[in-house]
């Protein structure tokens, strides 16, 4: 490649970053789109297979989306509402629990001086706060109301989403290929060699792993509900939606499992089976739930996977959020294959042979 090609491809690649942060907020929609779509595509491809036309099985695929949608809506958000607000109200009585039981027996385990939360500053400040936390929904939709402007966007994203996943569903494959006919010939086999690998990487995790987060907060909010606490579902869907980190879901849900055990029954037992539904959901997800959903394709260290969000959202807000993890698989396989070249180039060299193995002189013939 020459060096004005290199150059050319980085200005490209300058300029490019500069337009998306320019077009972070009208982007949004756009790539909350291609992600539902990407998401899509292996199953209408598969009912491609099975005799549907393409538009047909985008139809059915848009439906299941539809429905889960809907469901979600219905069913779920209801419910988490309702908890949050039962949370809300109960906040008094638990401050009143944990300075009346936890505090004490922090201060003699740890001594007095040891004092982790002050609990007259959180009082103050929920005192003072309560209302706006108690109408926060309310307060947020007349805040909506009261810009016309809030209204047309929120409205266009809500029509936009859909219309736009339909039809990058439908011509996805032909985007593909268009694409695929625009890369240079001397570049192509690599590209697309490299291309599989980012597919493979992106689809294990995104497929993958926001099934093992579903089913784990299903496990944990059936497990928390059949021991009989009152936040239930709150509790077990948080720790299943922070489970892509390995350990940081159930850690957090055991957290907050073991402090609303210790308020509701303030006994030792439920606790203890706190404890043993998270333990479950983890052997469940270890031998179970992540080699048949997720693999080992992945690839993706949990530390990167919190940087890429956290920079993501940083650079470009709600659209960085989106575009974090297919832009980390991506430059993950590009270091995986910048490390394949150079383990094969000049700088890298031979490996040295091991100690012992250096290639004795040969012996000289013995004179006759």
């Amino acid at each position: 490649m020459k060096e004005s090609q290199r150059w050319f491809i980085l200005a490209m690649l300058a300029l490019t970053g500069w337009l998306v942060y320019l077009l972070a907020p009208i982007l949004t929609p756009f790539a909350m789109a291609a992600i539902l779509a990407y998401l899509g595509d292996p199953f209408t491809d598969w009912l491609e297979t099975h005799g549907l036309s393409r538009t047909m099985a985008v139809v059915i695929v848009f439906m299941l989306f539809t429905l889960g949608f809907a469901i979600l809506l219905l069913v779920l958000i209801p419910s988490l509402e309702d908890q949050v607000a039962r949370l809300v109200r109960q906040l008094p009585a638990i401050l009143q629990f944990l300075e009346g039981k936890i505090r004490p027996w922090i201060d003699k385990v740890l001594g007095p001086d040891y004092d982790l939360f002050d609990i007259d500053r959180i009082r103050t400040m929920l005192k003072e706060h309560y209302q706006q936390v108690g109408g926060f929904a309310a307060s947020l939709l007349g805040s909506i109301s009261r810009s016309g402007m809030a209204i047309i966007a929120w409205l266009m994203n809500l029509v936009l989403v859909p219309v736009v996943t339909f039809y990058l569903l439908r011509d996805w494959d032909k985007l593909l290929d268009r694409l695929h006919a625009l890369l240079p010939r001397r570049l192509e086999s690599t590209v697309a060699r490299l291309a599989r690998e980012c597919d493979q990487v992106l689809g294990a995790f995104l497929r993958g792993q926001l099934t093992v987060m579903l089913a784990l907060g299903t496990i944990y909010s059936v497990g928390l509900w059949l021991v009989g606490l009152d936040l239930a579902m709150l509790i077990g869907m948080i720790a299943g939606l922070i489970s892509f980190v390995p350990y940081l879901g159930a850690i957090v849900g055991v957290a907050l499992g073991v402090i609303a055990a210790l308020f509701q029954f303030q006994e030792i037992l439920p606790v203890v089976w706190v404890l043993v539904v998270f333990g479950l959901g983890q052997t469940l997800e270890g031998y179970v739930l992540t080699p048949m959903l997720v693999g080992d394709r992945i690839g993706l260290h949990p530390v990167a996977v919190i940087f890429a969000i956290l920079a993501g959202g940083q650079l470009f807000g709600f659209l960085g959020v989106l575009i974090a993890l297919p832009a980390a698989a991506l430059i993950m396989v590009l270091l995986r294959y910048a490390h394949e070249q150079y383990k094969q180039s000049d700088l890298y060299g031979p490996e040295p042979p091991p100690d012992g193995d250096e290639a004795s002189p040969e012996e000289e013939p013995a004179a006759p």
